[in-house]
């Protein structure tokens, strides 16, 4: 009997979920990041080799220790399979990975493998809400992005526009990147405003954490800890892997925002705070573009009332974050008939194949 299988291929790790005939979730596994958009083809489908293989172990009585090679065995066949995939952004990087990936699974090119940007795996709760046909889609994880959709009679998801997915050169507003960078951005400028007082800035918890975290006693060693280069492969310690010095500088970063998160809920810290009310505005602009009253100048827009609004990713997971930006919506007269968190793409992508093409 084919199994189904779907793949979240995000910024910060790879989950795989195959169901069997019957829908049950018989295989698990997560990998290493894979964003499309930082890695070689090469290194993606390695990735997505070792992450699926792991999902295999379980499907086979006894289980295996080891990996299952890929294509996988007749008896392990899979039916058909659906990747959602950060910073697959184009028809030509979609098209440069479905090649490998029909190698590598066994599935012909065609509708029963699916590849897409990750945002549309989000888009699931649109089935569970018969009284809506629209939904808007928002990933604030590492980075961040905004699709909206129309389902079709067919069952079919229709990309009605998008915002944001750049990356953290360019974008991922909202996203825990952006919440690291403003968050050592309000220190500075704080420090900055200081300069021209006659005393220091208040030393409150965002301040004394992030010189925690850097291991530094003058915050302006901030900007050295920010700009120093990526480490090399070869030379990262194991040891030290969790220093901020041995991940690359977007990591640095976005692994600053739990700190913020503490900083601002537990420690009531107001620059925290502040931090925080900026992001989710600029999360909710970002939504704002692809939501309004469709006119002849923007037929394309999703009206917020009779739309679901679906978030994913560990930032936008933390509920207290989330009210943030749905708040700032509703202040611009945006608010939706429905609010859903997945907070298991795979599973919910690997179920909706199986009820699409079971036999």
């Amino acid at each position: 009997m084919p199994l189904y299988l779907c793949v979240d291929c995000g910024g910060s790790k790879t989950s795989a979920v195959i169901c069997d005939a019957s829908g049950n979730i018989v295989g698990r596994a997560f990998g290493g990041p894979s964003n499309i958009a930082y890695l070689t083809i090469a290194s993606f489908i390695e990735t997505i080799q070792m992450t699926v293989g792991d999902a295999l172990k379980t499907c086979i009585s006894p289980s295996s220790i080891d990996p299952v090679a890929l294509p996988p065995p007749e008896e392990l066949k899979f039916g058909a399979a659906w990747f959602g995939i950060s910073g697959a952004d184009s028809e030509s990087i979609i098209e440069s990975v479905m090649g490998p990936l029909s190698s590598l699974l066994g599935i012909p090119k065609g509708q029963r493998l699916s590849v897409a940007n990750d945002a549309h795996l989000l888009a699931a709760p649109i089935r569970m809400h018969k009284d809506v046909t629209y939904a808007v889609t928002v990933i604030g994880g590492t980075g961040s992005i905004v699709v909206s959709f129309k389902e079709k009679e067919d069952g079919e998801l229709e990309e009605l526009g998008r915002v944001g997915g750049w990356g953290w050169i360019l974008g991922d507003e909202g996203g825990g990147y952006s919440i690291g960078r403003e968050a050592v951005r309000q220190v500075l400028t704080e420090q900055d405003k200081h300069s021209v007082m006659g005393s220091p800035p208040p030393e409150g918890a965002l301040r004394a954490c992030m010189r925690r975290y850097f291991n530094i006693k003058d915050v302006m060693e901030l900007l050295t800890e920010v700009y120093v280069l990526d480490p090399m492969p070869s030379t990262m310690i194991a040891t030290d892997q969790n220093s901020p010095r041995h991940m690359p500088r977007e990591k640095r970063l976005s692994s600053l925002s739990p700190l913020v998160f503490t900083a601002a809920f537990e420690d009531k810290d107001p620059l925290a705070l502040k931090v925080l009310r900026i992001c989710a505005k600029d999360l909710a602009d970002q939504i704002s573009v692809v939501v309004g009253d469709a006119n002849e100048d923007f037929p394309r827009l999703v009206k917020a009332s009779e739309a679901v609004i679906c978030f994913g990713g560990s930032v936008v997971g933390l509920e207290v974050y989330r009210n943030m930006v749905l708040d700032e919506l509703a202040e611009k007269g945006h608010v939706f008939k429905y609010v859903e968190f997945v907070d298991d793409c795979a599973a919910v992508g690997a179920a909706g194949l199986h009820l699409r093409y079971k036999e």
